[in-house]
């Protein structure tokens, strides 16, 4: 396998070196111009015009001017959008050896409100797969929104978004941190790249703050069961890095970033055309390291709750059109992080010290070839690669024994073959199939090596009306240990009046159980539980029993449990309303059911002489997440932008209320922690599942004085009270057990750009009011930073 990779690295290579010399320069090109100005027949600076498919970038001057030059020969779509006017789009034609021009008029209006959920379309160039067309709700956060935050890592952009919460569980270990959405768990969401799935994941959760934001077009978000589009992780979601592709002219960025916690954020990319905008080359390299942090001194006398790092990341993208019909398209990301926390735990001659290291190394790569044949049938054919080595362990300082080490690797190899047609002007299919294999690696535990999986999808995108559209998917997934399944998803968007649209989709998921959860034996020697994947689970337990190593053993449980888990299925609904009575105001309300069988959850089956708990993995019956999503986006003004998001939530476990209503087992029961007493237990006592929030609320208020080129905005951020661990040990949240309490977070910034905008300084604050709580170890207290960016270009 490792000569074919070195292979496939040299073909790859030698192909992109030579692209340049394949085909003739000067016969094929012609150019394009064009003026932009507003209302009052006045020039408008600055506006980004992006030419595609080609994805071409350039920025209007002081005249409101732009030029494309030396571009092959064709049909093109330019896009058009500047802060304070509304987004603007024309098909314009290049004729070889002209110069056609176009004027472009934008009216006044809707501001940013464009930025935070994109109303037009962006065409995709790794996939054909039109994601914002998806049955399920889709956000799109643009590089300006980002920008405009400040924030370093992709964990600080999400967890700021109405319906995500960006979690910690300390029973997993400091290190894991993850997303959840529309109360689903980072184990059931999927984070891609362009397109492409990542992996590597610490006790299920995918550690968002491994990617740096630098080079990020754009973010899309996709809520619901997306598993029609990208297979079983995306059972609850799906989030896609797009990084930034095209360029017009030769450019670079410099920026660097200094503040709280020691934190340095360094960045540096470039882009250029080549071979006559033939072609085109983004380059970025980032160096992000923190001294970390403690918000537990009272358990916790020195070292960190969330650990210190040094992230490397280099990442790159190319394109190139070979024909007028065809492009092709390369990427790569190398990613390095390097981190060691010290912990000490109790005072004075009781102090124990744990020493807790981890190195990651995270590789991803893709080849794609795009090609658009007669009639309109086009084409795209798509290599991906993504390695992923974690190299863990745990010393006990005091005694210099190795509390636990594991080294984790995970290979992905996948092809994937997608075809687009319309047939009619008003109806498109989009289908492709694949198929891939994973290989993974303990050095622990000796396990199967080996996995994979095929599938096949069909998407039909259907104008059945000027006021009824629809869109439908079909996905077929099989897996190697667990057959097959077949997905269907259904949205339907129905314009009642022209500022009123209704949006419903409907959707089913399919998740596999991930490695993690049939190999993998986990110790967490500081919190002193181990976990043991559901097929090793019998065999373990045995060899622990005949070494003394275990107490108690519940044999009912291991009987019930000593067999393959089963799949995860979903069935999801979003439903909703799009109101926009001005052109300065959109309002956007949206319900959600999702229904979750044969749920993996973890529960103890052992105690041991020395670990206290041992636990597997179990399916539950059922589960639902059900609430309420709203968001409001207003510009009173031109230059300024408010918008608000609201989420409530009920996450529960069906297996439980039956269970309180049966008064079955240790549901039968609830137990005040203060006085002992106990009582029958109620449905009202039920909370919920462990780390959803009922409440969560956002604001956000940015302004832009243009004279003075300074734009600032301020963000509040509500999280409610949820629940953190089960304390009277009766298997449900109730008033008694643990919560972290409701709380805000304040985060602002402002930028000024000055030297014709190649200069830029930014002033960040997170958590202006320093909250901490014991229970969020990965939220650090106020973080400042003082941010200088300068871009290198020709005016």
């Amino acid at each position: 396998m490792k000569k074919l990779n070195n292979k496939l690295y040299i073909l790859f290579a030698l192909l992109l070196i030579n692209l340049p010399y394949l085909y003739p320069q000067s016969t094929i090109r012609g150019s394009l111009s064009g003026q932009v100005l507003n209302d009052q027949n006045s020039p408008i600076i600055g506006a980004s015009v992006r030419l595609e498919p080609d994805m071409h970038h350039t920025q209007t001057d002081e005249n409101g001017n732009f030029l494309f030059m030396g571009v092959i020969a064709g049909k093109y779509t330019v896009y058009i959008s500047r802060l304070g006017y509304r987004s603007y789009t024309v098909n314009a034609k290049i004729e070889v050896g002209k110069t056609n021009t176009i004027e472009i008029r934008l009216d006044e209006g809707e501001n940013t409100l464009d930025e935070v959920e994109v109303l037009g379309k962006m065409t995709a160039v790794d996939h054909l797969l039109d994601i914002e067309r998806s049955a399920m709700p889709v956000t799109v956060i643009s590089k300006e929104t980002i920008a405009q935050m400040g924030s370093r890592r992709l964990d600080e952009v999400l967890k700021e978004q109405t319906g995500i919460a960006v979690v910690n569980d300390i029973g997993g270990g400091a290190r894991a941190v993850g997303v959840q959405m529309q109360g689903f768990g980072s184990d059931y969401v999927m984070i891609l790249i362009d397109g492409q799935p990542m992996v590597g994941r610490n006790s299920g959760n995918f550690d968002l703050s491994r990617i740096s934001v630098s080079n990020i077009e754009r973010i899309e978000i996709i809520k619901g069961a997306s598993s029609c589009l990208f297979g079983s992780e995306a059972l609850g979601g799906a989030i896609n890095i797009v990084t930034r592709h095209g360029a017009i002219q030769p450019q670079a960025l410099a920026a660097l970033r200094y503040g709280s916690l020691n934190i340095v954020d360094a960045t540096l990319e470039g882009e250029t055309p080549f071979h006559h905008q033939r072609g085109s080359v983004n380059l970025s390299a980032n160096y992000y390291r923190t001294d970390g942090f403690n918000t537990d001194p009272q358990f916790m006398s020195g070292g960190t709750t969330a650990p210190p790092y040094d992230d490397y990341t280099v990442q790159g993208r190319a394109r190139y059109r070979l024909t007028e019909t065809s492009t092709i398209g390369t990427s790569a990301r190398y990613a390095l992080r390097k981190s060691y926390m010290q912990q000490i735990f109790g005072t004075g001659g009781n102090q124990n010290t744990a020493g807790d290291s981890q190195d990651i190394t995270d590789i991803n790569a893709s080849l794609t070839y795009d090609k658009t044949f007669n009639g309109g049938l086009r084409s795209m054919s798509r290599y991906y690669l993504t390695r992923y080595v974690s190299d863990m362990s745990i010393l006990w300082q005091q005694t210099g024994a190795q509390a636990s080490a594991e080294k984790f690797e995970q290979t992905l190899h996948r092809f994937e073959q997608q075809f687009a047609y319309a047939p009619v002007h008003n109806l498109k299919f989009t289908g492709g199939l694949g198929g891939s294999v994973e290989n993974m690696d303990n050095r622990d535990f000796n396990v199967p090596g080996g996995l994979w999986s095929g599938f096949a999808y069909l998407q039909g995108d259907w104008k059945i009306s000027d006021r009824l559209e629809a869109v439908g998917g079909l996905r077929y997934d099989h897996h190697n240990s667990f057959g097959g399944r077949l997905n269907p998803s259904l949205g339907l968007q129905y314009h009642i009046l022209p500022t009123l649209t209704f949006k419903m989709a409907l959707g089913s998921g399919f998740k596999t159980p991930d490695y993690r959860q049939r190999y993998q034996v986990f110790m967490n020697p500081i919190a002193n539980y181990l976990v043991i994947g559901a097929e090793l689970l019998g065999q373990t337990l045995q060899d622990m029993k005949d070494a003394g190593q275990i107490s108690e053993i519940r044999e009912y449980l291991v009987n019930q449990l000593d067999q393959n888990l089963q799949a995860e299925k979903s069935l999801s609904f979003n439903g909703g309303f799009d109101f926009t009575p001005r052109q300065n105001l959109k309002i956007n309300i949206n319900v959600f059911y999702h229904k979750l069988s044969n749920q993996i959850n973890s529960i103890r089956v052992a105690t041991g002489t020395s670990i206290r708990d041992i636990y597997t993995y179990q399916n539950l019956p059922e589960s639902f997440n059900t609430g309420l999503e709203a968001s409001i986006g207003y510009s009173p003004f031109r230059d300024v932008d408010i918008t608000a998001g609201y989420q409530y939530l009920v996450s529960k476990d069906k297996g439980v209320m039956d269970s309180i209503r049966n008064s079955t087992g240790a549901y039968g029961s609830v137990r005040d922690n203060a006085t002992g007493v106990f009582r029958d237990s109620r449905l009202s006592d039920y909370f919920g599942l462990e780390n959803r929030s009922r409440h969560m609320a956002n604001l956000r208020v940015a302004y832009r004085f243009a004279p003075w080129d300074i734009t600032a905005n301020i963000r509040v951020n509500y999280r409610g009270k949820y629940g953190f661990v089960d304390r009277n040990n009766n298997r449900f949240l109730d008033q008694y057990d643990t919560f972290v309490n409701g709380h805000f977070l304040v985060n602002a910034a402002i930028e000024k750009k000055l030297i014709k905008q190649h200069l830029s300084l930014q002033l960040t604050a997170d958590n202006i009011t320093d909250y901490t709580d014991r229970l969020m170890p990965g939220q650090p207290g106020r973080v400042l930073l003082m941010g200088l960016t300068y871009r290198f270009y020709k005016n």
